[in-house]
């Protein structure tokens, strides 16, 4: 049974309204804990780097080689993760990431480190396809943009989180940045396994219906030739999934550079200290949390669910704040801040609108392996991000490295460019 409208009164609207938000909330709190886990190396650096000797270059290489992994797996997983439940899914991969980041707290040897934090990135990548195909299931098409911008804050309420929580334990010991937080996302792994489901009909609830003319039996034939002759369409021949999957790229150096240097560059090119760097860098994503929220909003409500027109706008506005903060490098901190709040709200806002843009023109269908596709474009920028930054930090310093993530934000905004005539969804190339 599918329903394309819920009437609002009825017993199965105030049953599916209640599970749509208990999935929304413990996913949302789900993914967060993914984010906290991911990058609480940032504030563990200057602690590696004193204790252990490893210099900026080979902590880039950390950064770079997970990265690439996460982007690998995050595709990868885009077209796995039909073949098992998003509830076993994302449960199996926070508690995966937990113990990776518990056994990197315990290490000292550099390769022993390497080897672990490549294979973090690996089950980090288990966790954004099952949402990615979850999350349509539970939203209608017409409403994803809007509350699919209230889910992705949980980026960056994990890292306000990690950030905030993890500058003090820092102070402490830079092992317990990962014994912590590890032991808290065990818990939460937990949690998701036995509060979500993946599909209304799981909970006796009908299916919404967005114009997709395939029957549940479909599921079975998932590695059928019409599956995937679907999945080539909607996704790899759809030229504006390409172009928002380059444009991704672009948007997560701007957004890497600060989120993985931040505490290291504020520290010695701003000369402050951990904790004031923690609490800067903590009002960068909660501004990124206000710019999803509202760019969302702002593209159902003015766009016609346009995103990729407000990205443009909001990719070419964080361009310009990234200018001003690294021409600020001798102002006041609170010049710097402002800076970097604007910025965030216009990095955070572009990346969501993309991942929302990316289910709605592939249709929930293709979602997840829409999303692989941009996920993974977007972390290959942790080989500029990460190994690259590092060296160039390590020989030129920061005044030079950062020129090149400035330039990143403009060649974004030029991409985005090409998506203007991208429609709102991609429900009517389905026959």
């Amino acid at each position: 049974m599918m329903m394309s409208a819920l009437p609002k009164n009825s017993v199965i609207a105030k049953k599916f309204k209640y599970w749509q938000i208990r999935t929304m909330v413990a996913t949302w709190v789900g993914y967060a804990m993914f984010f906290a886990i991911r990058k609480n190396l940032g504030m563990a650096m200057p602690g590696i780097q004193l204790e252990l000797g490893i210099t900026k270059e080979q902590l880039g290489i950390f950064i770079s080689l997970n990265g690439i992994m996460y982007g690998i797996s995050r595709f990868t997983n885009g077209f796995i993760v039909h073949k098992f439940t998003a509830r076993s899914f994302i449960s199996c991969g926070l508690f995966l990431c937990a113990i990776c980041n518990i056994a990197f707290g315990f290490s000292s040897t550099l390769i022993i480190m390497g080897i672990i934090w490549i294979l973090h990135g690996w089950v980090q990548g288990m966790g954004w396809a099952p949402n990615a195909r979850l999350l349509p299931h539970w939203i209608p098409p017409k409403e994803l943009a809007t509350k699919m911008a209230r889910w992705t804050t949980s980026n960056c309420v994990g890292a306000v989180v990690s950030i905030i929580t993890c500058s003090y334990l820092a102070t402490w010991s830079w092992r317990s940045v990962f014994y912590i937080p590890g032991s808290v996302a065990i818990l939460v792994a937990a949690g998701i396994w036995l509060i979500i489901r993946d599909t209304p009909s799981s909970v006796g609830l009908p299916e919404l219906s967005a114009g997709e003319n395939y029957k549940k039996s479909d599921d079975k034939k998932k590695e059928s030739a019409e599956y995937k002759q679907f999945i080539n369409r909607m996704v790899f021949k759809n030229p504006y999934v390409w172009i928002i999957s380059i444009a991704n790229f672009f948007v997560y150096i701007l957004r890497f550079a600060i989120l993985d240097w931040g505490p290291m560059l504020l520290k010695e090119w701003k000369g402050m200290a951990l904790k004031d760097a923690g609490l800067m860098l903590a009002s960068f994503e909660i501004s990124g949390a206000v710019g999803i929220l509202l760019c969302g909003w702002i593209t159902d409500k003015y766009f016609g669910g346009r995103g990729l027109r407000v990205c443009l706008i909001t990719m070419m506005v964080a361009s310009f704040f990234m200018f001003l903060f690294w021409r600020t490098i001798a102002a006041p901190a609170w010049i710097s801040s402002i800076c970097l709040i604007c910025s965030g709200f216009c990095i955070y806002g572009t990346q969501s609108l993309i991942l929302s843009t990316a289910s709605n023109i592939a249709t929930k269908r293709a979602s997840a392996a829409a999303n692989g596709l941009v996920g993974i474009w977007g972390y290959a920028s942790t080989v500029v991000t990460g190994w690259l930054f590092g060296l160039l930090t390590d020989i030129y310093g920061w005044q030079i490295s950062f020129k090149f993530i400035m330039l990143a934000g403009f060649i974004g905004a030029i991409v985005l460019a090409f998506a203007w005539r991208c429609k709102a969804t991609g429900y009517d190339k389905i026959s």
